[in-house]
């Protein structure tokens, strides 16, 4: 368990926390969430000690390990990537060391009576325990289940972690966070560098995560898998939900909707008794009248409504100018480095205004081909041909990289602006949150969201009419990510966008191209499809590989008719089974009763105070409110306990 208390940070003359407190307890799945720059990634550094906080501090349960994973890192290994995921089982090594050396110690000794041979006992029982709890006896065949399941094949497993890119060394980072088997993980954007493939093997991997988990992502459908609380960062101070991101968000804004009912009725009554005190004050026969009311209004608890930071960029692509038919054509497209074949036969066509998503693990050619299709790659298999009139907006895996540090924002803009573009500058960076002081800044000094939509707004500077997006989700927090998907889906011209962020795609294109094994496959739908018809084709590898069905004998053919003969289960032995299912079923719809009457009672409340809030809007105090908006959680709560129960009956029956 870790204890966050009264923790508060300051930045360059900006509040990031103030006064902050909660509790991360055992077994916990925490989302933060909040804007880029809310400090996300600072709490991260302070939970697992890389930095002070100001004022405040963080109490940690004795003997408990922190495992932390930055956002950005430069690994300096020059291992090999099975050798460096072993050195995850450092501490397992120690704890092995500790239990011969006191095994050794206990079996020269011979005071089996005195109190040092017993402490000895204890150490030794507590350092298996220990051993038993974090695992480690069979290290290689536990690393390589991480690695492959983070998208490594085994013949990575002995090649140098020099040979891979970023990308794929914070993925062995990553995998020895997992192997460390930490009591606390605290991961930040673990999936900017995971195709969807990976993602959903660490979505299965937390969800039966021992310890506690503690996430930044801008991945909904990744939070909403993995997560059990929301922990929402904004305006220096936490909201706190006991539910995954989709449902903090809705119960948010229900929330903030009581809160403003609350706050309007009480300022319409603040205002009928100022109006009585002011005309009655100075008459004799109701001044003690209009004195009781100053007084009421002296004790009167003023409700509040949580402060929202609704600031979001703001943006539509220009209209795409004429294009022909056909906007790209490619034909038996290809790309090999030396021996390698990222990937061949690859026979493509775009056309004028179509959406499309390139999907597939990292490595197997999706930001190659968008390279190819861009014109920076002049050497590759095949043909390519571009239509008549056709201009590209190129938006690269690492634009924000490719930004010059020393610049300011509005140079970076400035420099490659055109014609009338270049009046419209400071509106445009306004769109992407860049004001005043902030135009200023040196591009170095921005943080990675920030960089992000100073590398969107460059594409603004020149309408296009086909756009493509190289992972241009990373770094983007929510709010940006929707209002980018939505340009998007008013935009007019053709799109190519490569992209691991299952919601983001989702609903975006109308045709989804994997990459996989040197191969290319279309498949008709956006993201959900594919991911439905990758399922599919996993569960026919699967059959495949099952046990063949005995070979029919000519005895069993010279009788077609004849049905088969059944094994019959034992018949005491399928009572039992019977009956253990009807009791199970039993519980089950006791606990459907006993739920169905509980969920009525609180509709009951609800509905009473919602009346006598409606009457009296003196009685809609901040504690009212705070009791009301608990009931309507413990309502939405048991409807979903509700319809758990509910599934399982039916799955039963």
């Amino acid at each position: 368990m870790i204890s966050i208390n009264s923790l508060s940070v300051s930045f360059s003359g900006k509040t990031l926390f103030d006064n902050v407190s909660f509790i991360i307890k055992d077994k916990d799945r925490i989302g933060l969430t909040g804007k880029n720059g809310a400090g996300k990634s600072t709490l991260l550094k302070i939970l697992s000690g890389k930095q002070e906080p100001d004022t405040g501090g963080i109490v940690l349960a004795n003997g408990q390990e922190v495992g932390y994973l930055p956002q950005e890192m430069i690994p300096d290994s020059t291992r090999t990537v099975m050798d460096e995921a072993l050195t995850a089982f450092g501490k397992v090594n120690a704890l092995e060391q500790e239990i011969d050396g006191l095994n050794a110690q206990l079996s020269e000794r011979t005071d089996y009576e005195s109190e040092a041979y017993h402490k000895l006992i204890e150490r030794l029982t507590e350092a298996n325990e220990r051993l038993h709890l974090i695992g480690g006896s069979d290290r290689m065949g536990v690393a390589e289940k991480v690695l492959l399941g983070l998208g490594f094949k085994r013949a990575d497993f002995t090649r140098n972690i020099t040979e891979f890119s970023s990308g794929w060394q914070m993925r062995v980072e990553l995998a020895k966070i997992l192997l460390r088997n930490p009591d606390v993980m605290l991961l930040d954007e673990p999936t900017n560098h995971l195709d969807i493939e990976s993602i959903g093997w660490l979505e299965e991997f937390l969800q039966g995560y021992r310890g506690a988990v503690v996430l930044v992502s801008h991945d909904r459908k990744f939070l909403d898998k993995v997560t059990t609380r929301t922990i929402e960062i904004v305006l220096g101070k936490i909201e706190d939900y006991p539910v995954p991101y989709s449902r903090y968000v809705e119960q948010r804004a229900e929330r903030r909707q009581i809160q403003q009912a609350a706050y309007d009725n009480q300022q319409k009554e603040i205002e009928n008794m100022e109006r009585f005190i002011e005309r009655f004050r100075y008459k004799a026969t109701k001044a003690r009248q209009a004195q009781s009311r100053l007084k009421m209004l002296d004790k009167m608890e003023r409700v509040e409504v949580d402060q929202t930071d609704n600031s979001a960029i703001s943006f539509r692509f220009p209209p795409a100018p004429h294009c022909g038919k056909i906007v790209v054509r490619a034909q038996g497209a290809g790309k090999r480095y030396g021996e390698k074949q990222i990937f061949t036969h690859f026979d493509f066509v775009l056309e004028k205004g179509e959406k499309v998503a390139l999907v597939g693990r990292n490595g197997e050619g999706k930001s190659t081909f968008s390279k190819i299709v861009v014109g920076d790659l002049k050497e590759h298999e095949g043909t390519l041909e571009w239509g008549a009139g056709v201009k590209i907006g190129y938006f690269a895996q690492n634009q924000a990289a490719l930004l010059n540090g020393d610049k300011t924002v509005f140079e970076t803009i400035d420099d490659i602006a055109v014609g009338d573009v270049r009046t419209r500058i400071r509106n445009i960076l306004g769109c992407f949150l860049f004001s005043g002081e902030d135009i200023e800044k040196k591009v170095k000094v921005l943080s990675g969201g920030e960089k992000g939509r100073l590398a969107l707004a460059k594409l603004l500077l020149e309408p296009v009419n086909l756009l493509i997006l190289d992972e241009p989700t990373n770094h983007l927090d929510m709010r940006s990510k929707d209002i980018l998907k939505m340009a998007l889906l008013q935009y007019d011209g053709s799109l190519i966008v490569v992209s691991h962020d299952r919601d983001f795609l989702e609903g975006l294109t109308s045709k989804t191209y994997e990459f996989r094994d040197g191969k290319v496959k279309p498949h008709i739908g956006d993201v959900s499809v594919f991911l439905a018809d990758r399922k599919m084709e996993r569960l026919q590898e699967l059959e495949q590989h099952a046990p063949q069905p005995k070979t029919a004998t000519a005895k069993d053919v010279s009788k077609p008719d004849r049905p088969q003969a059944v094994s019959k289960p034992d018949s005491a032995q399928e009572r039992e089974l019977k009956k253990q299912r009807d009791r199970e079923a039993r519980k089950i719809r006791t606990a459907i009763e006993r739920l169905e009457a509980e969920i009525t009672a609180l509709e009951a409340e609800l509905a009473e105070m919602d009346k006598i809030f409606i009457e009296d809007a003196s009685r809609c105090t901040v504690e009212n409110c705070n009791k009301y908006e608990e009931k309507k959680l413990q309502a939405a709560r048991k409807t979903d306990e509700w319809a758990e129960m509910q599934e399982k009956l039916a799955a039963m029956e």
